[in-house]
């Protein structure tokens, strides 16, 4: 959860694209960030195999494409899905997944691959074009919601795992705290050019939220026996749930307040 996930990355700089409010070349290198390339396959009337990042989204604008959600299932719950099946299932594979808005009813999950000798190894993405169904996505908040959920999640988490003194130690933790406050100082670099403050903040408080499941689950903490154990993890599975929704709705924000505005 502390990692920003491929598809938040498409569907940020997706949306910022499609509002023509950066270049192409910028966008595609948000996108891929760290990966050495993203390529898009499967897109509806593409038949020489994958093609760029730059010119897949293109080939999105002129399908008539004017916006991407986010999906971040997990097995029991399909976060952001819509169907079909063949869709839902790919998706919940990769954990991920962006959905086209208008003109065209698409998916796109994407493959991740690993190349290279050890110490030499780079991450190369293709992202899987597959129809979905126009139907709205399953459980997604508003960011309304998604604020006063997390503000509430928060309050309830910290102070049922300072009950269960979860002393948060440990490597793993200290790993946990400091990519947070390493996301934290980089601030609004997260989301793109569009996006309302308020996406941002609740994006900040999700990562915040997502820091605390983290850290508490690393080792056994303070936990000194198996029932305590699963009561910390009772406690943090709605936790987590609750962070995940959060970060969907934030992504997708651009798209909410698009539709909010329209006639």
């Amino acid at each position: 959860m502390l990692d920003e996930p491929r598809s938040g990355r498409l569907v940020a700089w997706g949306n910022a694209l499609l509002a023509g409010l950066v270049a192409p070349d910028d966008v595609a290198g948000r996108i891929t960030a760290g990966d050495a390339a993203h390529r898009v396959s499967g897109l509806p009337g593409e038949e020489h195999g994958p093609v760029g990042l730059t010119l897949g989204l293109g080939r999105l604008r002129a399908l008539g494409v004017t916006g991407l959600r986010l999906a971040m299932p997990v097995p029991g719950h399909p976060l952001g899905l819509s169907g079909p099946p063949e869709f839902n299932a790919r998706a919940m594979e990769a954990g991920e997944a962006a959905v086209t808005v208008g003109g065209a009813f698409l998916g796109l999950v994407p493959e991740v691959r690993e190349a290279g000798p050890a110490g030499d190894v780079h991450v190369e993405v293709e992202w899987k074009c597959l129809p979905v169904r126009d139907a709205p996505p399953a459980d997604v908040p508003s960011l309304a919601e998604a604020e006063r959920e997390l503000a509430e999640a928060l309050r309830d988490a910290t102070e049922a795992l300072a009950r269960l003194d979860v002393a948060g130690a440990g490597p793993a933790a200290q790993a946990a705290q400091e990519a947070y406050r390493a996301r934290a100082a980089r601030g609004r670099e997260v989301l793109a050019p569009g996006y309302p403050p308020r996406a941002v903040r609740v994006l900040e408080l999700a990562q915040r939220v997502a820091a605390l499941v983290t850290i508490a689950a690393d080792g056994h903490g303070g936990a000194v026996s198996a029932s305590q154990i699963a009561t910390r993890a009772d406690v943090l599975r709605p936790v987590e749930r609750t962070a995940r929704r959060a970060q969907v709705a934030a992504y997708n924000a651009y798209v909410e307040e698009a539709e909010r505005r329209r006639p």
